[in-house]
């Protein structure tokens, strides 16, 4: 299985036994810049994909963070929720969401950091979905439990050191997948304003097409990331883990053999004010 799949394809393949197909949508709020998320459950029960089920990513991430924080849990943990869902070893992952790919994509690098690679997300998401006027389905959907085996691969993950390690570190890039104004420190969302220093930026928003929410063709954003493809490893962060899953997964995409997300976001980031910030570009 690619790690990316047309709704077309989607829709050829929903018959096959094997196949478990997810909503992973968290649904974010803002007010005065400070986001407040919620699951994308409701709007999954009055209408989603034949045969989908509902994943949360709440239940799927530490129990011991914040809710906001999305970190990943511990292998039992997750091998457990997953399972429950439905997912065996021999399973195929499909996932979307209703936003930008990159909730999806988050479930994705989970997957995939605990040594499941038989999954792949849905390019465009429910939104691709409904502009190939492809069915729909308002039914509750379950599928038999499963059994996953999960073994962690502690290089998919950077941690606050590893990230303190990389600045100035040629060897190691640094791309922030937030958005401009968050990236100059224009506005303030986890605590602190800037970028962790040396970071270039690259959006979660940038790498997709916006009417179709479509990620953009490889030439297309192998020139976006530019030199960062030369690097022996890239980090990827954003606040909490998504955005930077989204862009992680386009770099794989690319081909990079060495990419990590920092798993910790500047929610931890920011919350040690030891740790230095960057205004501007």
């Amino acid at each position: 299985m690619d790690v990316l799949v047309s709704a077309g394809w989607l829709a050829g393949h929903l018959g096959d036994p094997r196949l478990r197909v997810f909503d992973a949508t968290v649904q974010v709020r803002r007010r005065l810049f400070v986001p407040t998320v919620r699951t994308g459950e409701r709007q999954w029960r009055r209408e989603h994909i034949p045969g989908s089920v509902f994943a949360s990513l709440f239940a799927l991430s530490d129990p011991a963070r914040p809710r906001r924080s999305l970190t990943m849990p511990p292998a039992e943990q997750f091998a457990a929720v997953i399972g429950a869902l439905g997912v065996s070893d021999d399973s195929h992952v499909v996932i979307y969401d209703r936003r930008e790919n990159m909730w999806a994509a988050r479930l994705w690098w989970m997957l995939r950091t605990f040594g499941f690679d038989h999954a792949a997300v849905l390019d465009g998401g429910w939104t691709a979905w409904r502009q190939g006027g492809y069915p729909l389905c308002s039914d509750p959907c379950t599928y038999p439990p499963g059994t996953v085996t999960a073994s962690l691969r502690p290089e998919l993950v950077a941690t606050k050191q590893d990230v303190l390690g990389a600045i100035g570190n040629p060897d190691t890039c640094l791309i922030n997948a937030l958005g401009r104004r968050q990236h100059r420190g224009e506005v303030n969302e986890y605590g602190r304003r800037g970028h962790i220093p040396g970071s270039r930026n690259v959006t979660a928003w940038e790498i997709l097409d916006r009417k179709t929410q479509r990620y953009r063709e490889l030439p297309e954003l192998r020139h976006k990331v530019g030199p960062a493809l030369d690097a022996s490893q890239i980090i990827t962060y954003c606040g909490a883990g998504a955005a930077a899953a989204s862009l992680a997964h386009v770099l794989v995409r690319l081909g990079h053999p060495r990419v990590a997300v920092y798993d910790g976001g500047l929610l931890e980031w920011c919350a040690d004010r030891r740790l230095p910030l960057e205004l501007g570009t």
